[in-house]
């Protein structure tokens, strides 16, 4: 692909359908032919601003349509997006925008507190926010007001003519140690990606999605990218509130939904407990990616919403999608099979390739893989190797089938004297106890094993500790069970709805310096 620019995505679907509807938010509805229009615009006002193929723009919103309209009105003009996780503290937020080397920043009303320090700290030449009010109080920053000057702006632009291996997208991914890394996403691999969902996802134009997470997040952002490729359309809320998607869900008749499993328990727990009733029988299946799936909730969700869940995996520098399950080809745990056109790997310590049933690091290999690290040189050469496999820090395993199972982070594996413990095995042990809502298994050093299994827990019945251990042991191996079970009322989320394991890190190192269990 000599000549690619991702943005076509949109003008195709413009192109076949003009008033379709694209996106419904925020009270209005905006058709293909709009949609196209907002973009154009957005790409000639970055443009008249001095933005040029190549340049970096960091953005940092709230859920709301214009993110979109901005991000695809930068790759229409050839330059590259940087979307921020609104999340993260303005001191890392300051740290994205400098290492990125962004020349300007596009920023939410409701976001100015931070872009105020990010200003400060990362010596902002230029910004412009974006707001429903006539007269934004920009807290002295002398920012553009986004929607004044849109609306002057020339609904026509020529696509800028970037090559398919140009940079199309640059988005931070946050480990738990460290600063975040920028992964350099290209036009074509994007392509790829959304072909390989929307041939997956059988989507049609008909089709319609309920996005409730984060858009500067994979999973919601993905999904948006295959709903423009698809031509089908999107609600998009402020916010993953269950009353709010549930209703979203029967007034548009959405046919499916994409979230994490703390959405889906989120979303159980008010059906279960909730005297409204609501209308989901236009709803087909439901997508569940970005982390670990109990077979419990997956259950749960098919026996509530009375729809099939399929699982998924990828991560911001994979594709970002790399497994999936599909209709007819799912297993209860199972994260599904790879994407068309990408190859996996699973090895071992010494990157030798396992026998089936055995668990290893996955390695993945597609079109969509980051062409590296932004700035990091050493980094991409020890994750990426020469011939284009990403070594993904995730253990998985694979059945006779072809199913792929993620164990969890290569990191997050407990050696219990000599016996590997992967927190997901233990924590699906603990959920099928009836009164644990919830389950999130840490580390702690010990005098004799070098290490042991603790629990954090969300109850929804008073449950004694000793008995949740004996619970276990005997349904698991007893060297695995959990030495210690901390209760909380609920775990502390990630901004795209994770459980925050480092936050949890940091609340049990707490509890040890007490020496104490019990709830939190």
């Amino acid at each position: 692909m000599n000549s690619y620019n991702f943005a076509e995505i949109i003008r195709s679907s413009a192109a076949h359908a003009p008033l379709s509807p694209a996106i419904i938010a925020q009270g209005r509805t905006i058709n293909y032919g709009e949609l196209q229009s907002r973009t154009n615009q957005a790409g000639n006002l970055f443009a008249g601003l001095g933005v040029e193929p190549g340049d970096r723009v960091a953005v940092l919103f709230i859920n709301d349509f214009r993110f979109l309209e901005i991000c695809f009105g930068l790759m229409t003009i050839g330059a590259v997006p940087v979307p921020m996780n609104s999340k993260l503290g303005a001191d890392m937020l300051a740290y994205i925008y400098k290492d990125s080397g962004s020349r300007l920043l596009v920023y939410h009303s409701s976001m100015g507190d931070k872009a105020k320090i990010i200003h400060q700290e990362a010596d902002v030449a230029a910004s412009v926010i974006c707001t429903t009010e006539s007269h934004p109080d920009d807290l002295g920053l002398n920012s553009l007001v986004y929607d004044e000057i849109l609306s002057s702006q020339d609904t026509q632009l020529d696509l800028y003519p970037t090559r398919g291996g140009d940079l199309c997208l640059l988005p931070y991914t946050s480990g738990s140690t460290g600063n975040p890394k920028g992964c350099r996403l290209t036009h074509s691999g994007q392509l790829w990606n959304v072909k390989a969902i929307a041939e997956i996802r059988d989507l049609q134009q008909e089709d319609r999605i309920v996005i409730s997470l984060p858009l500067y997040h994979k999973n919601a952002m993905l999904s948006m990218k295959a709903v423009f490729y698809s031509g089908s359309s999107a609600v998009i809320l402020p916010a993953p509130e269950p009353a709010a998607i549930f209703h979203a869900i029967g007034t548009h008749r959405a046919t499916y939904i994409s979230g994490v499993p703390a959405l889906y328990r989120m979303l159980v727990t008010h059906l279960k407990e909730s005297p409204a009733s609501y209308d989901l029988s236009s709803l087909k299946y439901a997508i569940c990616g970005s982390s670990d799936t109990p077979v419990e909730l997956l259950e749960d969700i098919k026996q509530w919403m009375g729809i099939e869940v399929y699982e998924g995996y990828g991560l911001t520098e994979g594709g970002p999608v790399v497994l999936e399950s599909r209709k007819g080809l799912h297993k209860p745990g199972s994260a599904g099979f790879p994407l068309p056109g990408c190859s996996i790997r699973i090895v071992n310590a010494t990157e030798a390739d396992v026998p089936e049933g055995t668990i290893g690091e996955l390695w993945v290999s597609n079109p969509g893989v980051a062409d590296g690290y932004w700035n990091l040189p050493d980094v991409t050469r020890k994750r990426i190797t020469s011939d284009g496999w990403l070594k993904t820090g995730d253990m998985a395993w694979q059945d006779d089938e072809g199913y792929v199972y993620i164990v969890g982070r290569k990191d997050d594996m407990i050696n219990v004297g000599g016996e590997n413990v992967y927190p997901k095995e233990v924590e699906n042990i603990l959920l099928q106890h009836p009164h644990v809502e919830d389950a999130c298994v840490l580390p702690i050093p010990h005098e004799l094993k070098g290490e042991v299994p603790v629990a954090f827990v969300v109850l929804n019945h008073h449950t004694d500790r000793e008995e949740i251990k004996r619970f276990f042991i005997e349904r698991g191996p007893a060297y695995a069970h959990p030495r210690e079970i901390y209760e909380l009322d609920a775990f502390p989320l990630t901004g795209p709805g994770k459980v925050d394991r480092t936050r949890l890190k940091q609340m049990l190192a707490e509890q040890l310096q007490k020496g104490v269990g019990k709830s939190i």
